[in-house]
């Protein structure tokens, strides 16, 4: 028996629930099982993709998203890569009963992963052109053949050029449609995993053109059914893999976050230099990022990096360079803080609302450099801007350029399996259970390491 998971990067559940147009999802939906997917904290692309694959949670994994601290200095972080992930994931479990798998565009997914089968990298594969990108080697003539230069992602889609944007996000997807279907059709696969990155770029440049409820959502706008213009478009795709599979194939459908409007960034290092815990010898006269900033270490308690959450960071004595706060002080000092954090508000003086995590309380393990905190500010409806120089909390633009939408805690998932009885709406799945649900389903044991559970476990102890 076959798997084929589709991915569908950010897809929204309000969307693909919603959507009566979307027909060969419906068709999934109506012989199988559907439902939110609760994804992992924090909801981002790296590492929740892997998260799913492997069934552990980022602490376990040692990521927290794409950039990570590599030591306790001020160096700032590094990116992650296929090498960050140590976890075996499903395709290695299925490997060793002697299965074969093509993966493709799975983040992170550069340098390629040397699988039991094929592998195409992902987005943060530098160049096509200058770089090996697929596992065998050989296999990158053969895809240039195909659709010419193999692209990974659209380079600069934070952009005001949306008619240029449309036009490359279309231009990305249909090529990697194409190297989707010809891999399928020629291939021998037992498993088969596709991430489709060009929905999470479509949303973060157009989110604002869809949603009625975004501040910047102006009613008649050119791009107003853009986005379930791309959802029909992946549909179409979805469906073409339908017909070409034989019927008793596991097939999924899946997302490892959400999308949602975002109202605006919060620059968390300029709070923090307002409260007294960020020291700068000087302070920029134009918007500066962190790691150019003149920083008092010896005087600065804690700094953050921005992105779609914030990465808090203590200056922690003994353990960065120029520590000063006291380690018998850490966990007083970071429930002060958190409280801090809790407490803050938006541009109108209302409760921001924003979720602070400590990592040990949300993680099996913490294994790496883990941030001293997590903040979701507003629940993720506001960014987090790590840039100096605003002279404000509250900003409307973006530090590192436009950006409709950011990520939600919930994606979407649909799944149609004959030996799963599960029918219908399913409340209560989550990232971590998809990994040990299609090992369960393809009749494999589930390690006894992985954090989720089969979804399907629940219908056979029921019976």
């Amino acid at each position: 028996m076959r798997i084929c998971v589709l991915g569908l990067d950010c897809a929204a559940p309000e969307i693909v629930f919603g959507d009566e147009g979307l027909k060969n999802l419906r068709r999934l939906m109506q012989d199988g099982v559907w439902g939110h997917l609760e994804s992992v904290i924090p909801p981002i692309t790296v590492p929740a993709w892997m998260c799913m694959c492997t069934s552990q949670d980022p602490g376990s994994l040692g990521v927290y998203g794409f950039r990570n601290r590599t030591d306790y200095t001020y160096r700032g972080l590094g990116f992650a890569n296929s090498g960050s992930i140590r976890a075996p994931a499903i395709w290695d479990y299925l490997a060793e009963q002697g299965k074969r798998s093509v993966i493709v565009g799975v983040p992170p997914g550069y340098p390629p992963r040397r699988v039991n089968g094929i592998s195409v990298g992902c987005f943060l594969t530098p160049n096509t052109q200058k770089h090996d990108f697929t596992h065998p080697p050989e296999l990158k003539q053969k895809i240039t053949e195909l659709v010419g230069q193999y692209p990974v992602d659209v380079k600069g889609f934070r952009t005001d050029d949306k008619a240029w944007l449309k036009e490359q996000i279309f231009d990305l997807s249909r090529k990697q449609w194409r190297v989707v279907h010809w891999l399928l059709a020629s291939e021998e696969w037992d498993y088969f995993h596709f991430v489709d990155i060009g929905l999470d770029r479509m949303h973060h440049g157009f989110w604002n053109f869809f949603d009625r409820q975004h501040r910047h959502y102006q009613a008649g706008n050119p791009y107003e059914s853009l986005i379930p213009e791309y959802y029909r478009w992946l549909d179409q795709q979805i469906g073409e893999v339908l017909d070409s599979l034989e019927r008793d194939a596991i097939v999924l459908v899946v997302s490892d976050h959400g999308a949602q409007r975002l109202d605006g960034g919060f620059a968390v290092n300029e709070w923090l230099i307002h409260e007294g815990l960020l020291v700068l010898d000087e302070y920029p006269s134009v918007p500066t990022p962190l790691e150019k900033l003149k920083v008092n270490w010896s005087k600065t308690g804690v700094w953050s990096e921005g992105g779609y959450y914030a990465r808090v960071f203590f200056n922690l004595r003994g353990r960065e360079p120029q520590g000063v706060i006291p380690l018998a002080q850490y966990e007083s000092f970071q429930d002060e803080l958190k409280a801090r954090l809790e407490a803050l508000t938006d541009d109108q003086g209302r409760p921001l609302g924003s979720l602070v995590f400590k990592p040990k309380n949300i993680y099996r393990r913490v294994e790496g450099i883990a941030p001293d905190l997590i903040v979701h500010f507003g629940g993720l409806l506001w960014r987090s801007i790590g840039s100096v120089g605003h002279g404000r909390l509250h900003l409307q633009e973006n530090d590192t350029g436009p950006d409709a939408c950011n990520h939600s805690q919930f994606g979407m998932f649909i799944l149609r399996a004959p030996e799963c009885r599960l029918r219908g709406e399913y409340r209560g799945a989550r990232l971590l259970d998809i990994a040990p649900t299609l090992l369960d389903l393809a009749g494999c044991p589930i390690p006894p390491g992985m954090q989720g559970r089969s979804l399907c476990a629940a219908s056979k102890e029921g019976s």
